[in-house]
């Protein structure tokens, strides 16, 4: 049993030191595609095929060099509009680690964008244009940072060049975002000063700037340490597919597929299945079509279990001593992403890992003020980019973890009915009303959605 936890260790280590995802975020023209492109561009991980296509677009623009904000902003309207839209993503490596980054937008109208950038980062980094220091959208991207608990936040203090590389200009930002980023709980924050247009502290340290002695941002990216501990997490295996081939050679075959969302699990180990509390015992675990003994996150397998018991899409398989509590009442701090209002007593979808249920909206506790991250209490409603905290009655119990406990299945989406559109993307908080006892009188009435 040691050397299968030894194994799991080493490659936990190994996914640490060659694999970082990291999203750029920042106001509009703080100049994230031109880091971003500046960031490919100096590293040589741009094709000689795209780059000259971003010089003859630049031609055709007018400009004497190559505008680097092209190499990431993709789109017609983003190209015509010189602003960033969509989120780009893009997959670049140096010979010290390989990266995933999401380039995210800045106008306010699109903050929701990077909580789709954000949510799965290990490093987010903010952008602030040094001649206007930190302003309100400095402040809602460190909160959704914060939120989402990204557990390292670079400040790259922009167009350094432009305020003649002071050093008491970067250092007068740099201690106010860090006493906000602090106070919202970033565990941890470095300060980079930084011109994306003419290559300083970027990849290469700049002549400009002697009195700054730290990493530059690639440096800092290739050096970062991220833990993905995958021995110590809570394991869960969403289901997403029962396998049932009933042919002759398989004729009792029955599978639970799924990609493991956390942690490890091993045959001989006693799981039991949520929301049911069903019990078994994991008898084989099929990986790529051969059978293992121990498989880990982010691993798509198959679990069979030594009884037969009744597991469907949805379900989540969980080790029998460490199960989560399952509840109907589910306090959480949200991130309104449609334009739409969210609204008390408002009939939605709750989407956690693989399984959907009907939901109310019970009550809408506060909206975050940004400006004094005070709570604005009893609202009412939740409009497009608010972060607030909210009560949600759902018509089965869920098995959710704390958001701070995992990332994964302490997560959930709020979607409306009647069309599929995205409302709200959900961060379950750590006490929950929920308890088994109580389903009895919460039966979900399947026309009048009251539970």
């Amino acid at each position: 049993m040691s050397n299968s936890v030894d194994t799991v260790a080493q490659l936990a280590d190994v996914s640490a030191t060659t694999l970082l995802r990291f999203a750029t975020a920042g106001s509009v023209d703080d100049g994230k595609s031109t880091l971003v492109g500046r960031l490919l561009h100096d590293s040589k991980s741009v094709l000689t095929d795209q780059l000259e296509a971003v010089e003859a677009a630049s031609l055709k623009r007018g400009q004497d060099t190559p505008d680097l904000a092209l190499l990431t902003d993709g789109l017609r309207a983003e190209r015509e509009q010189g602003i960033t839209i969509d989120v780009a993503y893009r997959y670049f490596a140096t010979p010290r680690r390989r990266f995933i980054l999401a380039d995210t937008p800045g106008h306010v109208q699109y903050t929701r964008n990077m909580v789709t950038g954000a949510s799965t980062a290990d490093l987010a980094v903010v952008l602030v244009d040094a001649r206007n220091g930190v302003i309100e959208q400095t402040r809602r991207h460190a909160a959704v940072a914060a939120l989402l608990r990204v557990p390292h936040v670079v400040l790259a203090v922009n167009k350094m060049d432009l305020v003649a590389y002071e050093e008491k200009v970067f250092a007068a930002i740099a201690e106010e975002f860090t006493a906000y980023a602090s106070e919202l709980g970033v565990p941890e924050i470095t300060a980079i000063p930084i011109s994306a247009l003419a290559g300083d502290n970027v990849v290469e340290p700049s002549a400009n700037m002697d009195w700054y002695g730290g990493p530059t941002v690639l440096e800092h990216l290739e050096t970062v340490p991220v833990s993905h501990d995958l021995t110590s997490c809570h394991a869960r295996l969403p289901v997403q597919y029962v396998i049932r081939p009933q042919t002759a050679e398989l004729p009792d075959y029955r599978g639970y597929a799924g990609q493991i969302a956390a942690g490890t699990f091993r045959v001989g180990e006693p799981v039991t299945v949520l929301p049911s509390g069903r019990t078994s015992t994991i008898a084989g675990i099929d990986l790529l079509g051969e059978s293992v003994d121990i498989a880990w996150t982010p691993q798509s397998v198959t679990l069979l279990l030594k009884d037969d018991i009744d597991i469907s899409r949805g379900d989540l398989i969980v080790p029998s001593g460490d199960a989560p509590a399952t509840t109907q009442d589910v306090e959480a701090t949200v991130c309104h992403v449609a334009d739409q209002p969210l609204t008390v007593g408002q009939r939605v979808l709750l989407k956690h890992t693989t399984r959907t249920v009907k939901a109310i909206v019970k009550e809408i506790e506060s909206r975050l003020t940004l400006d004094d991250l005070s709570q604005h209490p009893n609202p009412g409603r939740l409009v497009a980019n608010d972060i607030g905290r909210v009560k949600v009655r759902t018509a089965e119990p869920l098995a959710l973890d704390s958001y701070a406990a995992s990332r994964r299945t302490g997560s959930f989406l709020l979607i409306d009915p009647a069309d599929g559109t995205t409302l709200a993307a959900g961060m379950a908080g750590e006490a929950f009303a929920g308890d088994q006892a109580v389903a009895a009188d919460a039966v979900a009435d399947e026309d009048g959605w009251d539970f």
